[in-house]
């Protein structure tokens, strides 16, 4: 089903113990990884101190890193997936920044919920 949901774009908690070997080289001192979500090849890190987020190019081994404070988050927004709507999104709106980071999410998939979720328990502290 993981494969299936990955097509789909629905997202998938990330096996810990892989995101600590691929992501412990960008991590400062006292810093740790909270969750991760995959989303196709795209991935959402929660440490305690950021979200990092990673996107993979389609072809190749090309991987862009971007890394966001929580306090830069000045809103962010979730879309459900409807009837005629197969995806459901994420919109993250950065400080100094008038178009939103987007995320597509596959209809179905609970996990927006849970990025939602974790994302309300950094910010709205």
């Amino acid at each position: 089903m993981g494969l299936f949901n990955a097509i789909l774009g629905n997202a998938s908690e990330a096996n810990q113990q892989d995101v600590e070997n691929e992501f412990r080289p960008l991590l400062i001192e006292g810093e740790e990884i909270e969750g991760a979500f995959k989303v196709i090849r795209d991935m959402f890190i929660f440490t305690n101190k950021r979200l990092i987020l990673a996107e993979k190019q389609m072809v190749g081994t090309k991987v862009e890193y971007l890394s966001i404070p929580y306090s830069s988050i000045k809103k962010f927004s979730k879309e459900s997936a409807g009837i005629m709507d197969m995806d459901a999104e994420l919109k993250i709106w950065l400080s100094h920044e008038d178009l939103p980071i987007k995320k597509q999410f596959g209809k179905g998939g609970d996990n927006i919920n849970q990025v939602y979720k974790i994302l309300s328990m950094h910010i709205l502290k």
